[in-house]
Order: structure tokens, then C-alpha cells, then sequence
């Protein structure tokens, strides 16, 4: 599957989670129940907040929003590595590679930016609670969510753009589950330098943007938590956050590690391993963290299935 030097390459083989055989139908029936559970528990969420008026406030519309773009993000990586383990040739035409780039690039940029929404959105509930409902309005949180897939958008298409100045010649190999800028730039017969100053200008300022929204909107709702005498207060607020900060968590931590981090000269199992963990396992994690540390969530749930019994 190695082109010549001299021969443009118009199709790439994925070898990520290949390279065992014995491994195949283990992985393939893993991440298949996983996309199953992901598809599930996210649209089983965002019907349960289109269903109930309750829910038609604006941390459950970008709850909503979060579970549509995990979905999203999910089913742009994981049906094609699926297939991947199971074909024996595992291509992928240059065309295609680009759209699914595209793809991940708009659904994982989106999801950052909502995840800052979503902070800015407990900061005012907890911080100004007799305001909330003056400044976040449904028609502003709509606004900020349009805001985020917009942005989501224009990062994508300024990394796409910049994809078709390279010229591929030397290997059609990439040793990764998906089209991502990083492996793609590796493996490129052009100097990759700009697109890795691209990446880090805008991926980095994207992340910094959006963490210091959260991690200034979640300092002044720590000392706002800390200064209220409610124990009930105190444990309402701590339940409504810890869900939104485990999230966080678990969807920064490798994204900082791929992006921020000095690119090595090959993609290795360490980094692919990040990849399927933000952009597989974190998407099905989020409905269940979120459901379970919700009681208005929990209580619809109740009440719908008390109507159909």
C-alpha cells in the first residue's frame, strides 16, 4: 500500500487498532455496544428535554445541544473505524478523508465552545440567581449555542483550506483510527510547518478561550458556594457542577495533551489512545454523568415513564 515517491497518493489506509488481529471482533463488538449506548443515551436525552416544557430552559437546551454534538462527533469516527476493523483493505479516498476531517473539526470545536456556554450558564443561575432569569433568557443561550456551531464552523473551515496545499507522496499510511490534521500532517511530502502554526494559533486559542471561561465562571461559583450559609444551598450547587466539571474534565484533559503538546515526528499508540477517549468513550460517558447528577432530569424521566405505564 507504500505509493512510489514519485506518485501522488489519492487514498490512505488506516492501521490504528489493526496491527493485532487477534484483537478485531474483541474491539469491533466493544466499540460497537459503546456507539450503540451513545446514540441511545443522547437522543433518549434530547427527547427527554424536547418532551418535557420543564426542561425548556437554557441549561437544559445546551444539554441538549452538548448530547446532539457528542452524537455527532461519535458517529464521525466511530462507524468508519468499525468497518476499518473488520476490512482487510481499510482505505479511504483523499476526498473522504477531508469530509471526515471536517467533520470531527466542526463537532469537536462546537462542543468546546458549548461547554464555555454551559459554565457561563451556571455562573449566572448560582452567582446572580435573582437575575438569572433577565440575563440568561432562552433567546440569549439560542443565540450563544448558534454562536458556538458557527464558530465550530469557521475553525473547521480554516484547517480544511489549509489541508489542500499538502501533497502526499511518500506513504498513504496512517497509523490512526481517523483523519485527524496531526497524522495527515506527518505524513506529508510538503514542509507541514504552517498547518502546525495554524493548529496551534487558532486550536490553542480556542482552548484557552474557552477554559478560562470555565475556570473563571467555576472560580466565582466556588466562592459564592463557599460565602452561602444553606447547607442545602451548598449541595444543590455542588451536584448541579460536578456533573458540568467532570465533563470538563474528561473531554480537556487528552484534547490539551494532542494539541498543545510539541508534535512528535509519528503518531503513537499513546495519542490514539487520546483520540478514542474523547471522541468515543467521553460521548457516551456524558449522558450518564449527566442524568444521574440530575434530579430534574431523573424526575422527568419518572414522570414519563408513569405516563406510559
Amino acid at each position: 500500500m507504500i505509493k512510489e515517491n514519485t506518485t501522488v497518493v489519492t487514498e490512505f489506509v488506516f492501521t490504528g487498532l489493526t496491527h493485532q488481529p487477534q484483537w478485531k471482533i474483541p474491539l469491533f463488538l466493544f466499540f460497537f455496544v459503546v456507539y450503540l449506548m451513545t446514540v441511545l443515551g443522547n437522543f433518549s436525552l434530547i427527547g427527554l428535554i424536547w418532551k418535557d416544557p420543564h426542561l425548556h430552559i437554557p441549561m437544559y437546551l445546551c444539554l441538549g445541544n452538548l448530547a446532539f454534538v457528542d452524537t455527532w462527533l461519535s458517529s464521525t469516527v466511530t462507524p468508519n473505524m468499525l468497518l476499518n476493523l473488520l476490512d482487510k483493505n481499510k482505505l479511504i479516498s483523499f476526498p473522504a478523508c477531508l469530509i471526515q476531517f471536517f467533520s470531527f473539526a466542526v463537532s469537536v470545536t462546537t462542543e468546546c465552545f458549548i461547554l464555555a456556554v454551559m459554565a457561563y450558564d451556571r455562573y449566572v443561575a448560582i452567582c446572580k440567581p435573582l437575575l438569572y432569569p433577565v440575563i440568561m433568557t432562552n433567546k440569549l443561550c439560542m443565540q450563544l449555542l448558534v454562536l458556538s456551531y458557527f464558530g465550530g464552523l469557521a475553525h473547521a473551515v480554516i484547517h480544511e483550506s489549509f489541508l489542500f496545499r499538502l501533497v502526499f507522496c511518500k506513504s498513504n499510511i496512517i497509523y490512526h483510527i481517523f483523519c485527524d490534521a496531526i497524522p495527515l500532517l506527518k505524513i506529508s511530502c510538503t514542509d507541514p510547518s504552517l498547518n502546525y502554526l495554524i493548529i496551534f494559533i487558532f486550536s490553542g486559542s480556542i482552548q484557552v478561550f474557552t477554559i478560562m471561561t470555565i475556570f473563571i465562571s467555576y472560580t466565582f461559583i466556588v466562592f459564592t458556594i463557599l460565602t452561602t450559609k444553606s447547607e442545602k444551598g451548598m449541595r444543590k450547587a455542588f451536584s448541579t457542577c460536578g456533573a458540568h466539571l467532570l465533563s470538563v474534565s474528561l473531554y480537556y484533559g487528552p484534547l490539551l495533551f494532542m494539541y498543545v503538546h510539541p508534535a512528535s515526528s509519528q503518531a503513537d499508540d499513546q495519542e490514539m489512545i487520546l483520540s478514542l477517549f474523547y471522541t468515543v468513550i467521553v460521548p457516551v460517558l456524558n449522558p450518564i454523568i449527566y442524568s444521574l447528577r440530575n434530579k430534574q432530569v431523573i424526575h422527568s424521566v419518572k414522570k414519563i415513564l408513569k405516563r406510559n405505564i
